[in-house]
């Protein structure tokens, strides 16, 4: 594990912070700061990546950005090779995107069973295809192109988010900061470079002002119109103010250290105002979380490293977005994680003091593959046994202690949650814990089961577990002891 190297410029409560490659600027308003605290004891939330890309069965809206990556690569359509043939028939998939199945109450329902407390959900992503009813395009679910649109569910994004929140849950809204249907923002005039705006800002001011209208237009149609929303979950970080002298050092580099001379990906201003966007917003939403995704500065209320858990714990608000099966988007033969996996990444997560946000992606039809409802329902029975050892936990040094993570309550209590190795099915006799010691004569419980014997070794302590509950352990996948420290 790396060593936790930490710098900080004054204090959490009103400077820069700084670890290794992240960057995070404390929240100032007191609200947003409450309800970042409050989010931060959910843990667990679902990401839905949806729209009509759903159809091919393909990553979300990357196959229309002219880069030479992959995952960009073109493999549906009459002529893969033709790019504008392409694109004219990816976003002719809105003629035929009519998820007939969309039951937003049952994936509700099977989330809040596993545990999980908040939604994201795409209600645009980079193509521009708008999951809710937004008067500023067409291109939408609920436009007349679309046959969903005389569905009674039709607005796919206020009926997920009533449903969630029926159960219980927060409602986050992803947008895409980005929109490469929108002539604002890849004007038909320029054919597409990359994922960037396809003209100069700056030299076509009111073009660029008529994409930052239509940004904050939609933005607020979201924030007005579809009940609370805790979390606006901006996507697309290119799309930011940039210092021009990182402009100027970026071309300066690219040309020393490309011999093809071929860009994948340029920097550009893109200034879209993202202080007035969010103070306009929480107008709307008080206390609302904002995550403006890879831009450091003060609208990125937390962070959120993508498919992957760091090394070491954060000290600081964060969350990694991970897929369980699949893709981001909707494919047909998902191989999704197993229960095990699931819940061990969870607990890792959460010891490193993060949240995991879980991405499931609804097929063309409105359904969840069989596999999410089977994994989710593991989950869940896990964290009935378990769930006190994750919610309203905060990081403990050495967050990890052998095949035991660590996490604290606010009032003092410790967890120690055994991870067994793939082969193991039954707790072991003994777990020994050297990093915390129990208070002496206080209780240490196994959760779901009841008190256990422990005594102290040296600057530890070792848990004796009784026969009856290796014979008869009260969940498979990992095994939390409750224990009162000094």
């Amino acid at each position: 594990m790396m060593t936790c190297l930490l710098f900080l410029a004054g204090s959490l409560n009103g400077q820069v912070v700084y670890e290794h490659d992240y960057t995070y600027y404390p929240v100032e308003d007191s609200l947003v700061r409450t309800r970042l605290e409050h989010w931060q004891d959910l843990k667990f939330g679902l990401l839905m990546h949806w729209g009509a890309y759903s159809q091919w069965g393909i990553v979300e809206s990357w196959s229309l950005c002219p880069e030479d990556y992959g995952w960009c690569a073109r493999s549906s359509g009459s002529d893969p090779g033709d790019y504008f043939q392409y694109k004219k028939e990816y976003e002719n998939l809105i003629t035929t995107f009519n998820p007939v199945d969309f039951d937003p109450a049952k994936w509700a329902k099977a989330a809040s069973y596993a545990g999980m407390k908040y939604v994201v959900f795409t209600t645009k992503h980079h193509d521009g295809f708008c999951m809710f009813d937004t008067e500023e395009t067409d291109y939408k679910v609920t436009g007349k192109d679309c046959p969903f649109h005389t569905n009674k569910k039709a607005n796919i994004a206020r009926e997920i988010f009533d449903a969630f929140r029926a159960e219980g849950m927060w409602a986050g809204a992803y947008f895409s900061k980005p929109d490469w249907h929108s002539e604002y923002y890849w004007d038909p005039y320029f054919p597409p470079q990359d994922r960037n705006v396809n003209y100069d800002p700056e030299a076509y001011p009111e073009r660029w002002e008529k994409f930052v209208q239509f940004t904050h237009n939609q933005i607020m149609e979201l924030m007005t119109g579809y009940g609370k929303i805790g979390i606006l979950w901006l996507d697309g970080g290119w799309v930011a103010k940039q210092d021009p002298e990182k402009i100027r050092d970026f071309y300066r580099q690219s040309q020393e250290n490309s011999s093809s001379g071929f860009l994948k990906q340029r920097i550009v201003n893109q200034d879209i105002r993202m202080d007035e966007l969010a103070r306009k917003a929480r107008e709307k939403q008080p206390g609302l979380i904002v995550v403006d995704r890879a831009v450091p500065g003060k609208n990125q209320n937390y962070l959120t490293p993508e498919n992957r858990i760091p090394e070491m714990a954060i000290p600081f608000p964060w969350e990694s977005c991970i897929i369980a099966g699949g893709g981001w988007s909707w494919v047909p033969d998902a191989t999704y994680m197993s229960g095990r996996q699931a819940i061990h990444m969870l607990v890792d997560i959460t010891a490193k003091g993060g949240n995991l946000l879980l991405n499931i992606a609804p097929g063309p039809e409105g359904k969840w593959h069989d596999e999410a409802y089977i994994l989710l329902e593991e989950m869940g029975n896990w964290m009935a046994v378990n769930g006190e050892a994750i919610y309203g936990t905060r990081a403990l040094a050495p967050y990890k202690d052998g095949k035991v993570c660590l996490t604290r309550k606010k009032d003092g209590s410790v967890y120690a949650i055994y991870l067994p190795d793939e082969n193991e099915t039954t707790l072991p006799s003994e777990v020994w814990l050297n990093s915390i010691q129990a208070k002496q004569g206080s209780v240490v419980e196994l959760l779901g089961y009841g008190m256990v014997a422990w005594e102290k070794t040296g600057k530890g302590m070792l848990i004796h577990v009784p026969e009856e509950a290796m014979a008869n352990p009260p969940c498979k996948e990992a095994w939390a002891f409750e224990i009162d420290t000094d």
